[in-house]
């Protein structure tokens, strides 16, 4: 199985703890970005920082303003919600044995409309332009 491109294959990045919303650049700053609903899954970009903690809490803050108590977020404690309101383990999970995670976000119709003609376009062997 080919690992290139993820992050999750990287050997120096073994030990790394993974935030939702941020990416580690080449060059060791973090990038977080989150998608804004309202305007059709559109990228908004949050900024660089120079900790995965600090871009991930700035993700938080993002997502928190969108969604409210609905949001995933990474440090639900720091929002007074339950933890159960995150989608990740923590490291003393992982020893309950294998879970499957399943997370929703709401689009629009207009937007599940287009991916879902993109997909019977892409299906067809059809190219959009």
């Amino acid at each position: 199985m080919d690992n290139r491109g993820k992050s999750s294959g990287d050997q120096n990045d073994a030990g790394e703890i993974k935030y939702r919303g941020v990416r580690k650049r080449p060059w060791g700053k973090y990038a977080a970005e989150i998608r804004d609903s309202a305007k059709q899954g559109a990228r908004v970009w949050l900024g660089t920082f120079n900790t995965a903690e600090e871009a991930a809490r700035a993700y938080d803050k993002a997502a928190y303003n969108m969604r409210g108590r609905y949001a995933i977020l990474n440090f639900p404690e720091e929002y007074n919600l339950p933890s159960t309101s995150s989608h990740f383990h923590t490291p003393s999970d992982s020893g309950s044995g294998s879970r499957e995670v399943f997370e929703f976000e709401y689009y629009d119709d207009k937007l599940l409309e287009e991916l879902l003609d993109d997909n019977d376009d892409s299906q067809k062997g059809k190219k959009r332009g």
